[in-house]
């Protein structure tokens, strides 16, 4: 690719070489030197110096926040407030109005501004024309819902306190103390999160940067007649001030105009060990502690900074592609979590301890209490408080505020085959015909960005795609899709329509200046980038996706937005230089972490609006952040062939799913290398378990789509991905209940079973939504028998051969061989599946379904079907069936749980020939041995139908088959097995 962007640039080869050391070293391993550590970021090593005076002169420490009491007002469930924050050698205080706003949900919200920010009585320097104010606009991004503010009431007030009793039936309390100022919410007579109980709050006020004169500067410092800058007084204690006004890294200066205005506080959750979230980041799903580094800790606290980093590597805080700042801490039988509203450079240091003697910590089921510090570069502070108290009502809760994810067409959970790059329309159609030949299903093929025409988005290189629209005919006639790389950095070239409009229309980011489009360098060499933050950028967005302007596109074409960070590969941290301008006057220090969130917004929109009946769309990115969950799929960046990756993904989507991004997933087979044959085997395994399923690799590795393998592994791997095909009711319908409730796709232990302490940070097995299916996918070479820990003392049963397994809080040793994938069905479950293999998943549409019933130890089971058209919108209408079976009695039943629409009776009349053609009830009772029928209701008719029965062997469960029963899926019915 480096010769191809050489020649479509004109680059000189001086420019092109450095280009290419710097490619070829960042693939032989991630490049730390381009990347900031905390005590290279000025404000993280200033407010951890600031934590660190707190802690080391605790018995003298005292915040320099205090609540001015007679500012207190609680009305309609907000209360507002100024705090005052005295400084050191000054009888100044700096006024920072406070507003607590307690939701309807139980949700406490706290904001902190700062007044003469706020009122813009603030000076800036370079003559810079930005916003005085601190960013506030980062709810309209991310938060969709859920700010109804519910009742509050005073319980008590002093001088000292003011307690706030709130949420359901005024069952939690928030303790407000004044001085110093510090929040503890309690829940059940408990304290569970604790806001400045260390006092390392920290709002870095406005103060004018002083000219010293001359003679107070010391000799051989300047020049004669010269003058010399230098920083205010110290006003917070052992606070370093070098980086104040302006801070340099790799060779860009930042100038900051505002100066210092980090915003700090630490969160702590007593009696909570466990704390997950935070993602995105390559460790495991129970967070690290951050200091002190040494056995399972880091050295580094969890930076969230957007960023294109290049193979990444394993168990690191080091930041990624994208930032949500949502964390939960979870103890036996109570979650609790906090929401960190802040779309700027973040960092947080995470601290465990035992419990201290404070009374209201006494009783908790954990003695370790967990302390963070969250600090960013800039913002309002904004934190919400989630008291749960369970793991599903914490991510409802916050996914009731984010937004929920839309629900997919279908095709998008299926599988993807993708690699940088397809090199001609040729090639994709010959793929195409291959993954038939060797009877492979996949939906949707990708192109990476050498389709294009010198690398300029919306078009094609008419040498090497000289008919997009005869390739995608080819891929339609199959019901399958065209998925195409548009990424946000446009090629500054004369003539380009694209190019020629961002700067005419006046719709690009800005440099430091605020007048001038700032340039950079990525994939077409010199370009520009779309400010999305700018409505009007998102409106003229939107007209190039029409097929009319898109020339070559079709109705089949779907998006992926990478370098969306942004990624500048000439830029600070590879990135876009903080202060540069967005629409708004706002700068990129302020809304970095969102503006990958603006761009894959932009482009769901312009696939909604393409046609005159919008379709569902897809779009993928790669930047994300809290909100991103609700317009697109997510995968976890550039990582490696190599079984440590593998491994890592499974925490990783774990992470994101219950942070309430349940649509993502990992690169299969691993984007930078070339995986062993048995690697490559095992991540589709693994892969197939993702809820986002797409295989990709980088442009200089092998070819490895799966027909390629050769035998046994192309047979394993075609095995792994009819399951999924298979297995494709179970994914769709949590999809549907996860775009409802929220709910994870992919569950850990901790979730499904809150209360099993042994299981809190098991990250290497987990739960299909509400399925009952386990799995634990083999993530290291060689391997041929896994673990798989059994939380509860219901009985699993092996998917393929119904083998028993048993023994709660127990390891239990299973066989895997390389042709064997470890999926296990929870008894007191009734699994959805569709057994017929098609070419692709729009094929199978009217296929009949498979139901195995999975009875439990009473003799129960119970699940859910959720089916529309896979495309429209019409399920809104009414157009789908929602079913519930549940078997209870020795009786099946099938009941509606849908609302009827306009559109109803039509699609029932669609769909009223898929019927369902067997039933699968695993652990039948030995008396149905002599049983050979079994009765049918429906419609009010009743008929039998045939009931053969299967012994097991002791280690393996009985288990019945009726056989064409005669039952539709749309309509209500019952099979009596009495």
């Amino acid at each position: 690719m480096a010769a191809i962007w050489y020649r479509q640039t004109g680059v000189s080869l001086v420019v092109l070489w450095v280009f290419l050391l710097s490619l070829f070293s960042a693939i032989g391993a991630v490049k730390h030197g381009d990347f900031k550590k905390c005590d290279q970021s000025g404000f993280c090593k200033r407010n951890r110096q600031y934590a660190d005076t707190a802690k080391a002169t605790a018995n003298s420490w005292a915040s320099p926040y205090k609540l001015d009491q007679p500012t207190i007002k609680l009305q309609n469930g907000k209360l507002t407030a100024t705090i005052l924050k005295s400084l050191e050698d000054s009888t100044e205080l700096v006024k920072l109005p406070l507003t607590v706003s307690f939701l309807k949900s139980g949700v406490a919200r706290i904001e902190i501004d700062e007044e003469k920010r706020q009122k813009g009585l603030i000076e800036l320097r370079h003559g810079s024309k930005v916003r005085k104010e601190r960013y506030n606009e980062a709810a309209d991004w991310a938060i969709v819902g859920g700010l109804d503010l519910g009742a509050a009431k005073i319980k008590a007030s002093d001088k000292t306190q003011t307690v706030v009793q709130f949420g359901p039936d005024y069952t939690y309390e928030a303790y407000i103390y004044h001085n110093p100022f510090r929040v503890d919410f309690m829940r059940d007579g408990k304290v569970h999160v604790k806001l400045n109980g260390k006092g390392y709050m920290n709002m870095e006020h406005w103060r004018p940067k002083i000219e010293k004169p001359i003679e107070e500067v010391k000799e051989g410092e300047v020049k004669e007649g010269e003058t010399k800058e230098s920083e205010a007084p110290a006003v917070e204690p052992s606070i370093d001030e070098s980086t104040w006004w302006e801070e340099t890294f790799g060779g860009n200066t930042d100038s900051k105009p505002r100066g210092p205005e980090s915003v700090a506080m630490d969160i702590a959750f007593p009696g909570y060990e466990y704390v997950f979230g935070i993602p995105s980041h390559a460790g495991p799903l129970s967070l690290r502690e951050t200091r002190g580094g040494g056995d399972e800790k880091y050295d580094e606290p969890y930076r969230m900074y957007n960023s294109d980093v290049f193979e990444y590597e394993m168990d690191s805080p080091m930041t990624l592609y994208g930032a949500i700042p949502f964390m939960q801490a979870h103890r036996k039988n109570s979650t609790v979590g906090a929401f960190w509203l802040n779309g700027a450079e973040t960092w947080v240091d995470i601290v465990k301890s035992k419990s201290g003697s404070n009374p209201l910590s006494l009783g908790t089921s954990s003695s370790i209490d967990t302390e963070t510090h969250w600090i960013s570069e800039t913002g309002v502070l904004d934190v919400f408080v989630l008291l749960g108290p369970s793991p599903k009502e914490i991510i409802k809760t916050y996914t009731d505020l984010t937004g929920t994810t839309s629900m997919p067409p279908q095709f998008a959970i299926a599988y993807h085959q993708c690699r940088w790059n397809y090199v001609t329309d040729e090639d994709v159609k010959d793929v195409d015909r291959k993954f038939d030949k060797f009877n492979i299903p996949f939906d949707v093929i990708w192109l990476d960005i050498e389709y294009t025409e010198g690398k300029k988005y919306f078009t094609w290189d008419k040498q090497t795609f000289p008919d997009p629209l005869g390739m995608q005919k080819q891929l339609d006639a199959h019901d399958r899709k065209l998925v195409a790389i548009i990424d946000p950095h446009i090629k500054n070239a004369a003539g380009y329509h694209v190019s020629d409009e961002l700067k005419s229309k006046d719709l690009a980011v800005k440099d430091k200046s605020g007048d001038n489009i700032y340039q950079g360098w990525c994939w077409p060499g010199d370009s520009h980038w779309s400010d999305c933050f700018n409505p009007t950028t998102r409106k003229w967005f939107e007209g190039l996706f029409k097929y009319k302007s898109w020339e070559g596109s079709a109705t089949n074409t779907f998006v992926w937005n990478d370098m969306n960070e942004p990624s500048v590969f000439n830029g600070p941290e590879v990135t876009m230089p903080k202060d540069n301008v967005h629409y708004g006057g706002w700068e990129h220090r302020d809304l970095h972490n969102i503006n990958g969130m603006t761009f894959h917004n932009a482009t769901y929109t312009a696939l909604l609006n393409r046609d005159k009946v919008p379709k569902r769309p897809f779009a993928l990115t790669r930047s994300f952040f809290a909100g991103s969950q609700r317009l697109s799929a997510m995968w976890t960046g550039d990582n490696q062939a190599d079984w440590s990756h593998l491994a890592t993904s499974i925490p990783m989507v774990l992470s994101l799913n219950i942070a309430g991004y349940p649509f993502s997933g990992a690169d299969v087979g691993g984007f930078f290398g070339n995986p062993s044959s048995e690697l490559l085997t095992r991540w589709y395994q693994a892969g197939i378990f993702y809820p986002f399923l797409r295989a990709h690799a980088h442009i200089d590795t092998r070819r490895r789509e799966p027909y390629l393998s050769g035998e046994p592994y192309t047979g394993i791997i075609t095995k792994a991905l009819r399951l999924r095909y298979s297995l494709l009711p179970v994914w769709y319908t949590a999809f549907y209940e996860s775009s409802k409730t929220g709910a994870p796709i992919v569950r850990p232990n901790y979730y499904v079973h809150p209360d099993d302490e042994t299981g809190f940070d098991i990250d290497d097995q987990f739960y299909i939504a509400g399925s009952g299916l386990l799995t634990k996918p083999v993530t290291a070479e060689g391997e041929t028998k896994v673990d798989v820990y059994i939380a509860d003392n219901e009985r699993y049963y092996d998917y393929f051969d119904y083998s028993i397994i048993a023994g709660a809080g127990e390891d239990h040793t299973l066989d895997a061989p390389l042709d064997k994938i470890t999926l296990l069905m929870q008894g007191g479950h009734i699994i959805p599946r569709k057994d017929r293999p098609r070419r692709s998943s729009g094929l199978m549409k009217y296929d009949p379904y498979t139901l195995v019933v999975v009875l439990d130890s009473k003799g129960y089971a119970n699940g859910t079907l959720y089916i529309d058209d896979g495309e429209s919108y019409d399920f809104v209408d009414g157009a789908h069936i929602y079913r519930s079976f549940e078997f209870k009695d020795n009786k099946l039943t099938s009941d509606n749980l849908s609302t009827s629409g306009r559109k109803t009776k039509e699609y029932l009349k669609s769909m009223s020939k898929v019927r369902i053609e067997r039933v699968i009830v695993v652990t039948a009772p030995s008396e149905w041995e002599s049983r050979k029928e079994v009765s049918v209701l429906q419609d009010g008719k009743k008929t039998k139908t045939q009931l053969f029965w299967h012994k097991g062997d002791g280690k393996k469960a009985s288990w019945a088959v009726v056989g064409n029963p005669g039952v539709f899926v749309g309509s209500s019915w019952s099979i009596d097995f009495s």
